[in-house]
């Protein structure tokens, strides 16, 4: 094992040219025997000969020499501002976040702006997550989990950063596309398009239908929200999809209504791991969260 204060040693003499200005240029008190010892003992571990002296105290790099500054001088070099951005929390890393479809497409593009304006350090990871999984977060696999939660286990933290409402969607040529309100049970019989591979919209979709006393008994499938308001518009069915705009989805052809009595509301949170460490790239994207957002729910 190759010791790191070898290396410190061998990476000053490559960066000064010599043992007396390396001893000179090091961060702590070292003396030129010191740093020439450290060098030393790193050529004997590799075996092979790191520099050629060309003058009094003056050396030059082998090719064996070369290859290892190579590696190892991004390091030595980085290591002060990664050190100093850990003492005050500003480190810059990859931030890894799991998200649904429609927050992806609607809530993150805005927020994920101001956090690439404002801290260019910051990289994203962006991955779709199917249902709101928070063993994801449980094991270390992600650290922002962006997603509507029913409740917010103990084990967590969660910003509300908004709020999806389910809408009624019928063709704009139905008979009752003209009517303010329209109640599910008035379209009970008729085909209902629901989410195919998302079994957790599904379930959503078909919860908010039972809460009305409706239980469809012809059902389309489509993949998609977008995919579901086209099959909407060409007169199929109706459905009910979520939207972050207050009057609906805007779909040529498809007209859209709120669901009243009861009014299906789903707020949207940022979810994180609830411990100890501070986590300072998860707390740098909630400073710029949506500005609506509420404040941070704890539970005990």
């Amino acid at each position: 094992m190759i010791r790191l204060q070898r290396l410190e040693g061998f990476y000053w003499v490559a960066r000064t040219g010599g043992y007396s200005r390396a001893a000179r240029a090091f961060p702590y008190p070292i003396t030129q025997p010191g740093v020439y010892r450290q060098v030393q003992r790193l050529s004997e571990e590799l075996g092979v000969t790191l520099f050629e002296r060309t003058g009094r105290d003056q050396v030059v790099l082998t090719s064996a020499g070369r290859a290892l500054h190579d590696f190892v001088a991004p390091f030595m070099e980085r290591l002060p501002a990664v050190a100093s951005s850990l003492r005050t929390g500003e480190q810059g890393g990859t931030l890894r976040m799991h998200a649904s479809n429609l927050v992806l497409r609607h809530l993150l593009p805005p927020w994920l702006l101001r956090l690439r304006r404002a801290r260019p350090d910051i990289q994203v990871r962006l991955s779709e997550a199917k249902t709101p999984d928070l063993a994801l977060l449980r094991l270390g696999e992600t650290d922002l989990l962006v997603d509507h939660l029913p409740e917010v286990p103990g084990d967590m933290e969660a910003r509300r950063i908004g709020t999806v409402r389910g809408f009624l969607v019928l063709p704009a040529s139905h008979p009752r596309a003209r009517m303010k309100t329209v109640a599910p049970d008035q379209l009970a019989e008729e085909p209902f398009i629901g989410y195919s591979t998302d079994r957790y919209l599904l379930d959503l979709q078909l919860r908010a239908l039972a809460l009305h006393g409706v239980h469809p008994q012809r059902l389309y499938s489509a993949e998609s929200a977008e995919t579901i308001l086209g099959f909407v518009a060409a007169g199929l069915g109706y459905s009910i999809v979520p939207s972050f705009q207050p009057s609906g989805p805007r779909e040529r052809g498809v007209v859209a209504r709120p669901l009243l009595r009861p009014r299906a509301d789903f707020p949207i949170y940022a979810v994180t791991r609830r411990g100890e460490a501070p986590q300072p790239l998860v707390e740098a994207a909630l400073a710029l969260a949506p500005e609506d957002a509420a404040p941070l729910v704890r539970r005990p």
